[in-house]
């Protein structure tokens, strides 16, 4: 684990994978940004893997993990055989291309993953940090241009997608790489010893539990609560430490509820949009309640259960079920059916859905084999925004699916259950309080 932020430039390796080290932390620093950063680090880094190509040095490429991490893609391409709209098809093919090359690229590039795991990480987290800085930096600006009280920041014109918008960026989607840096701060915090590095990890953590609360992604904040009082102390602490930290936990995220529903926006915001959202569609109102469009979605899905209507038909389709059950917004705006799970049964049918649940089960086996809260945290998130997102349907959310998906599993891929429980027995890494992984010893 890095303790000092010289080890996030590493010295003593080869040219080339200290390259493929920077390739990596600038894919991880670009996240929250435009996409065409990402993209254009990608395949920078796909053209510098392939200069260096050594037989010799190439992973296996059809293995179990790689299948499994890559089987959105080849659902996809499933699914265009028998669409009725080939060219949105193949639209999609080129969003989800990612799920595909990440795998690859790992396989065929020697970098030690494992080895860097911690300092890209890090990397990362500090990203996301400057990220949430620079939103609020926007914000106060805003504030002070318009001569608004300081309070206005809590008001709805700076928080969820008002807070996000100088990145361009949808606030969901941004507040699962906050998350997931957050979870990240904070094992951190739990592991490390050293003072200056705790005193980075509290800030850290602060500024991007703030950020999380900004963007008030109901889904993330769920995931989040989900990480720190249940999976962090189960994944990494044991005894007496394990109680002292879930009374500390669970008593701030208590705090936080209650502050949340005394304040007017974000009551508003987490629970009286949540009772909207799950209400059922009246002549009246304007809004289309989200329940009400699932419900229209699982009957367009019910009309093919097995395997769908095909890729790239999701949108279309339920355009036309908008318009005749009178949901003008929705058809106006092409709205998507705003949950994965019930994207891939309208694509894909049951097949599709199957397929996705396996993956989903893939991960959190993996992580919890190996004794991985990354990976665990990272799974977490990514099936709890699928109940109300299409996050394979954006740039922005395959994007952190792909990446993360395969660099958590290429990092960490080697661990065992066994090897987590003889760890726990002997305590070979840390004291008797702490259950650590190779990969996050101090």
């Amino acid at each position: 684990m890095p303790t000092t932020l010289k080890e996030l430039f590493p010295r003593g390796d080869s040219l080339a994978n200290r390259i493929s080290y920077y390739h990596m932390a600038l894919l991880l620093l670009s996240l929250p940004y435009d996409m065409f950063y990402s993209h254009l680090i990608l395949i920078s880094f796909i053209l510098h893997t392939l200069i260096h190509l050594k037989r010799a040095e190439v992973k296996p490429l059809i293995t179990r993990p790689n299948l499994a991490l890559a089987s959105i893609f080849f659902l996809t391409v499933a699914a265009t055989i028998y669409s009725i709209n080939k060219p949105v098809a193949f639209a999609e093919w080129g969003k989800q291309i990612t799920i595909l090359l990440f795998p690859l690229v790992f396989c065929l590039n020697p970098i030690n993953l494992k080895k860097y795991r911690a300092p890209l990480l890090l990397t990362f987290a500090l990203g996301s940090t400057v990220a949430i800085l620079y939103l609020y930096l926007q914000a106060f600006r805003a504030i002070r241009f318009y001569h608004l009280p300081l309070s206005a920041i809590y008001s709805a014109d700076f928080t969820n997608h008002n807070f996000a918008g100088p990145l361009e960026i949808h606030a969901t989607f941004f507040s699962m790489q906050i998350a997931l840096a957050l979870a990240y701060m904070l094992t951190e915090l739990i592991k490390t010893k050293s003072a200056g590095y705790r005193a980075l990890c509290i800030w850290c953590t602060v500024v991007l539990a703030t950020g999380i609360i900004q963007l008030s992604s109901k889904s993330v904040s769920v995931a989040l609560l989900v990480i720190i009082n249940i999976a962090a102390p189960v994944f990494l602490l044991r005894g007496k430490v394990r109680l002292r930290y879930a009374a500390v936990t669970l008593s701030v995220s208590a705090l936080l509820i209650v502050g949340i529903y005394h304040m007017d926006n974000f009551k508003e915001r987490y629970i009286t949009d949540l009772k909207t959202d799950l209400s059922k569609a009246k002549a009246d109102e304007l809004f289309d309640p989200r329940l009400a469009r699932w419900q229209l979605a699982l009957k367009l899905a019910a009309k093919s259960p097995v395997i769908g209507h095909g890729a790239g038909t999701e949108i279309g389709l339920l355009k036309e079920e908008f318009f005749g059950h009178h949901f003008y917004r929705s058809y106006l705006a092409g709205l998507n059916a705003h949950s994965e799970f019930i994207s891939l049964l309208i694509k894909a049918g049951l097949a599709g859905l199957l397929v996705y649940l396996f993956t989903l089960y893939f991960g959190f086996r993996q992580a919890i084999r190996s004794g991985d809260v990354l990976l665990f945290s990272f799974m977490l998130i990514i099936a709890t925004v699928s109940f109300s997102e299409n996050l394979l349907d954006v740039d922005k959310g395959i994007f952190f699916y792909s990446l993360f998906f395969s660099f958590l599993v290429y990092s960490g891929q080697e661990q065992t259950g066994a090897a987590v429980n003889r760890r726990r027995k002997t305590h070979t890494y840390g004291p008797p309080e702490l259950i650590t992984a190779p990969h996050m010893q101090n």
